[in-house]
C-alpha cells in the first residue's frame, strides 16, 4: 500500500491522455514525496495527541482532483496538490479548538525545547516584552526516542507581505529590541538572530489565513491573500528557534567561544577562537536585520542612523548592551513626529510616476493623522 502513495520520482499518470493532462501528472504527482512520507506515518499517531494533518497526509489520501465524481479535475485549483519541502515543520489543526499551529520535529541532541519552554513559561508569558516563541505542548515519537514533536503557534516570515509605513517599522523595531532585551535578562543568548528567525502572528492582517505550503495563496490552495496594512492592523512579533541557543547560569559570564549562525558578518566571528560575549553577537546581528530588511529597502528611514552603526559597532567591547540599546531607542523614538506614522514607505527603485501618487498619499495622510492627533486617535501610531 505504501508504494501506491509514495515514489521518489513522479511518474506519468497513466490516465493522463493528452499533453494538458501529461504536464499536470508531472508537476502534481498523486502520489507525496519523499519527504513528506514521514508526515503521512505519524497522521494517526499526531492525531492521538489532538493534531490533525491536512489531508494530503493521510494514510489512505487519494487526491482530490482524482476522486471519482468530483467536478475539479484541474490540481492547481486543489488544496491538497500542494508539497511542502521544509520537512521537519508541518501545521495542523488542534482538534481542541480548531485553532492552527506549527509542528516542529526536533532531534533530542538539542536545548531547543528545553529552552523554549523556559522562556514560555506561565509566569514569563505574562510579560509583554517577551517575545519569544511559545511551545505549547511537546512529546517524544513513538519509534525513534532520539525525535521530539514541539507544537507552536502557526506563524507567518516578519516581512511577508512587506511593510507599508513608517509606524510599522518603528513598531517592529520597537518589539524586537524588547524581546531581545527580554531574552537576555533571562540570561538567554540566541546566537542565530537573523531574519528567518524572526516571525510574526500575521492573523490581525490576514484573518482569512493562508496556505502553509504555499504562503501567497489562501488555505483553499488558490485565491490570492489579501493583507490589510498594519499600521491598522497591528501584529505581534517573535524571535523562534532556539536550537543554537545558550542559556546561561547566574553570575556565568557571556564572554565564551563560539561559531554564531547564519549571519557571517559580525567581526567576532572571524576568530572564533577567541572567547567573545554572546549577547553582543545578538545586539550585532539584530542590527544587521534592521540594516538589510529597513535600512537598505527603503528611503527616508532617517530614525535608524544612528541605532543600526551603534548595534554593529565593530568591536564588541564597545558594543552597547541591548539594554542599552533599547534605551536608546526610546528617546529616538519620542523624537519622531507621530503624524509620520502613516507615511508610505519608498523604496529606492520607484519610479517618477510612484514617487507622486506617494507624496500625493502622503500628504493626505499627513492631514488626517491631524485630524487624528486632535482626536487623541492612538490609531496613527502602533504601540507594542
Amino acid at each position: 500500500m505504501e508504494a501506491s502513495f509514495v515514489s521518489p520520482l513522479p511518474e506519468k499518470d497513466a490516465s493522463a491522455s493528452n499533453p494538458y493532462e501529461v504536464f499536470f501528472s508531472l508537476v502534481y504527482p498523486a502520489r507525496i514525496k519523499e519527504y513528506e512520507r514521514h508526515w503521512r506515518d505519524r497522521y494517526n499517531f499526531l492525531l492521538t495527541h489532538g493534531y490533525k494533518l491536512r489531508s494530503r497526509y493521510h494514510p489512505d489520501w487519494t487526491p482530490s482532483w482524482k476522486t471519482p465524481g468530483t467536478k475539479q479535475k484541474n490540481p492547481v485549483y486543489c488544496e491538497d496538490a500542494h508539497e511542502h519541502v521544509i520537512y521537519m515543520v508541518m501545521d495542523a489543526l488542534r482538534t481542541a479548538d480548531n485553532s492552527k499551529v506549527c509542528i516542529k520535529r526536533i532531534t533530542k541532541a538539542s536545548d531547543e525545547i528545553a529552552i523554549g519552554k523556559y522562556l514560555t513559561s506561565e509566569e514569563l508569558l505574562s510579560d509583554s516584552k517577551n517575545h519569544c516563541l511559545p511551545v505549547l505542548d511537546d512529546f517524544v515519537d513513538p519509534e525513534d526516542p532520539t525525535i521530539s514533536y514541539m507544537i507552536m503557534p502557526l506563524l507567518r516570515d516578519f516581512n511577508d507581505p512587506e511593510f507599508g509605513a513608517h509606524g510599522e517599522v518603528i513598531d517592529c523595531v520597537t518589539q524586537l529590541l524588547e524581546g531581545l532585551v527580554f531574552m537576555h535578562d533571562h540570561l538567554v543568548a540566541h546566537t542565530d538572530l537573523t531574519t528567518v528567525n524572526i516571525m510574526m502572528d500575521a492573523q490581525p492582517i490576514l484573518p482569512q489565513g493562508w496556505h502553509f505550503a504555499s504562503p501567497s495563496v489562501a488555505p483553499n490552495g488558490y485565491e490570492n491573500i489579501k493583507p490589510l496594512p498594519r499600521i491598522d492592523y497591528p501584529v505581534r512579533y517573535y524571535l523562534i528557534d532556539f536550537d543554537g541557543s545558550i542559556r546561561f547560569s547566574p553570575g556565568e559570564s557571556p564572554v565564551i567561544k563560539g561559531v554564531g549562525g547564519r549571519d557571517n558578518d559580525p567581526p567576532e566571528l572571524i576568530t572564533p577562537h577567541i572567547p567573545f560575549d554572546q549577547y553582543k553577537l545578538d545586539v550585532f546581528t539584530l542590527g544587521n536585520v534592521f540594516r538589510k530588511e529597513f535600512q537598505q529597502k527603503y528611503l527616508n528611514l532617517d530614525f535608524l542612523d544612528g541605532l543600526i552603526p551603534m548595534m554593529m559597532t565593530h568591536d564588541f567591547r564597545q558594543r552597547p548592551t541591548s539594554q542599552a540599546v533599547l534605551d536608546y531607542w526610546y528617546k529616538t523614538r519620542e523624537r519622531i513626529p507621530i503624524a509620520s506614522a502613516r507615511w508610505p514607505l519608498r523604496k529606492p527603485t520607484e519610479t517618477i510616476v510612484e514617487t507622486v501618487i506617494n507624496t500625493v498619499a502622503a500628504a493626505r495622510s499627513g492631514v488626517n493623522n491631524l485630524r487624528y492627533l486632535f482626536e487623541e486617535d492612538k490609531r496613527t501610531w502602533a504601540n507594542p
